[in-house]
C-alpha cells in the first residue's frame, strides 16, 4: 500500500481491478481476512463463512462479466462489490492509509478488526450487504420476479444467522443457548447455512415462476425458512435495523413479509401451503412467547 491514496480510494482501486474476474474477486475477499501484513490468525477464521456466502454466487455465474455468455447479474455484482470495497477500506485503514471511514459499514468493519468476534463479524458483514441492497434497489427491479424472491431469501437468511449469535432468544426462543454455536461464522454449520446452495437455484438467469422453484426447493431448507424464520421476520428486521443502525431495513418488510423489490400482492409465497409434521413441530418448539 503505497502512494498518496486515501484508504477509500485504495479500496476502490482494488475492487475495480477484479470487477470482471470472478476468481480474482474471491481471492480479494480472502486476502482481506489476512490483514494488512498477511498475518491475522484471529480474523482468518471468519473467512469460512464469508467465502460460503460468496461461493454460491460464483457457482450460479452471478459475478460473471456483463458481456459474458451468459452474462452475470449487475445487481449481484454491485452488492458483492460493496462487500469487497468495505472490507478493503477497513484493511487499508488498519495499515495506516489516511482518511476517515467513508460509511457506517466501514466503521463496523473497523470494530471487527479491533475485536474479531462472531457478533462484530456479522454486524460488519450484514451492514455491507444491507448497504448493497439499499443502494441498488433500482437494479433489483430489473431482475426477474423469482430472482427478486431469492434476493429476499438471501437477506433474511444472513439477518437470521446474525440473530443466532447476537439475539439468540429472538432466533430460537427456548433453544437460545444453541444459537451461538449454530451461528458462529468460524464453524462449519454457519458456513453451510450461509452458502444457500440448497436454497437457491444453481443457475442464472431464472426463467420460471416462483412457485415452480419453490416446488423444487430442498425440503429441509424450505422448512427452516417457513417454520422458524418467517414467523419472526417482522421482529427480525426491526432488530437488525437497530443493530446495524440502518432504519431503512424496516421498509423491506411489510406485515411480516419481505418486500425488497417484490410485490406485496405476491406475499402469499411466504406462507407454506403444506407443512410436514416435523416442520409444524419445529415451528411450535421455536415459537416466541
Amino acid at each position: 500500500m503505497t502512494g498518496n491514496l486515501t484508504a477509500a480510494a485504495w479500496a476502490e482501486e482494488q475492487v475495480a481491478a477484479v470487477r470482471d474476474d470472478p476468481a480474482r474477486r474471491r481471492a480479494l475477499l480472502e486476502r482481506t481476512y489476512r490483514g494488512p501484513d498477511g498475518h491475522a490468525p484471529r480474523h482468518r477464521r471468519f473467512r469460512r463463512a464469508a467465502l460460503s456466502f460468496m461461493r454460491w454466487q460464483l457457482q450460479r455465474g452471478l459475478l460473471q462479466p456483463l458481456d459474458a455468455s451468459p452474462p452475470g447479474s449487475e445487481w449481484w455484482r454491485r452488492v458483492n462489490g460493496r462487500l469487497l470495497r468495505d472490507g478493503c477500506e477497513a484493511v487499508a485503514l488498519a495499515a495506516g492509509l489516511p482518511g476517515e471511514p467513508s460509511s457506517e459499514p466501514v466503521r463496523w468493519w473497523n470494530a471487527f478488526v479491533a475485536a474479531p468476534t462472531a457478533s462484530t463479524w456479522y454486524r460488519a458483514h450484514n451492514a455491507s450487504i444491507a448497504a448493497g441492497y439499499l443502494e441498488n434497489a433500482g437494479l433489483a427491479a430489473r431482475e426477474s420476479e423469482p430472482e427478486r424472491f431469492f434476493m429476499n431469501v438471501a437477506l433474511l437468511r444472513v439477518q437470521y444467522a446474525h440473530a443466532l449469535v447476537a439475539a439468540p432468544r429472538l432466533a430460537l426462543a427456548r433453544f437460545a443457548p444453541l444459537g451461538r454455536v449454530l451461528g458462529d461464522p468460524r464453524l462449519g454449520m454457519a458456513g453451510a447455512f450461509l452458502s444457500l446452495g440448497r436454497v437457491l437455484p444453481d443457475r442464472y438467469p431464472l426463467d420460471d415462476d416462483v412457485e415452480t422453484y419453490l416446488a423444487g426447493e430442498h425440503r429441509l431448507g424450505r422448512v427452516l425458512d417457513y417454520a422458524v424464520i418467517v414467523p419472526r421476520l417482522q421482529r427480525l428486521y426491526d432488530w437488525s435495523a437497530q443493530e446495524l443502525r440502518e432504519p431503512r431495513l424496516c421498509g423491506l418488510v411489510h406485515d411480516g413479509n419481505p418486500v425488497y423489490a417484490f410485490p406485496r400482492e405476491k406475499c402469499h409465497v411466504w406462507r407454506a401451503r403444506q407443512m410436514p409434521w416435523y416442520g409444524r413441530a419445529l415451528e411450535r418448539a421455536t415459537r416466541i412467547g
